[in-house]
């Protein structure tokens, strides 16, 4: 399986998360929307993936913060599809720092990062793969998800095709040397850089990085 990878630097890049173009109220719809919003707030778009599973409405179904306003509070659900297949976890960024947390542990640290995106289930933790996913499972879908690596470097990951689980964490943990890992979405996932622009159906929060 062929995967697409970007590499972030926490302590050099600008990692942001937005879900509601100001303009409109709604939605960021299109790569390209966020890409015209930039450039009116004079900047240019260098990645964008959307941030992962969301309610009806395009609502963010986990913790959403951004700029350290939580939007959306953090999701304590314990049934219902893959965002409840626990452990599930927070993606966050504070300053120049980023973790991959476990919901509770991130409920127990008791702060509020710059921008946060919560989801599930965590793929990797401490560098042992879900518990719940086997070699032999049968759900193969397109996937993305973000991990925290052992070089510091965050790494947001798209499969190219269809994957399971436990190959999609794998490639975090093996490859990638991703001790921390979290799930965002399934078959909608998509990015966008200056030479590439897939398109997304619907999504509920876009994470990029600009300059």
């Amino acid at each position: 399986m062929a995967y697409t990878v970007a590499s972030i630097d926490p302590a050099r890049d600008h990692l942001q998360l937005r879900w509601l173009n100001p303009t409109t109220g709604q939605p960021y719809g299109t790569f390209t929307e966020l890409r015209e919003r930039l450039r009116k707030e004079g900047r240019t778009l260098l990645f964008a993936t959307n941030s992962g599973i969301y309610a009806p409405g395009l609502k963010p179904l986990g913790l959403h913060v951004e700029q350290g306003r939580p939007l959306v509070p953090l999701n304590n659900a314990r049934s219902g599809g893959n965002f409840a297949l626990l452990p599930n976890g927070v993606f966050w960024i504070s300053g120049h720092r980023a973790g991959v947390t476990e919901t509770q542990a991130f409920r127990r640290l008791g702060f509020t990062p710059d921008y946060a995106t919560q989801s599930g289930p965590l793929l990797v933790q401490n560098g042992t793969i879900h518990p719940e996913f086997r070699k032999s499972g049968t759900s193969f879908k397109v996937r993305s998800g973000v991990g925290l690596c052992q070089d510091g470097q965050v790494r947001f990951v798209i499969s190219s095709g269809p994957v399971n689980f436990y190959s999609f964490a794998a490639f975090f943990r093996d490859t990638l040397h991703c001790p921390d890992a979290l799930y965002l979405d399934g078959s909608i996932s998509a990015y966008a850089t200056p030479a590439v622009n897939t398109q997304l159906v619907a999504f509920a929060g876009l994470w990029f990085v600009s300059n």
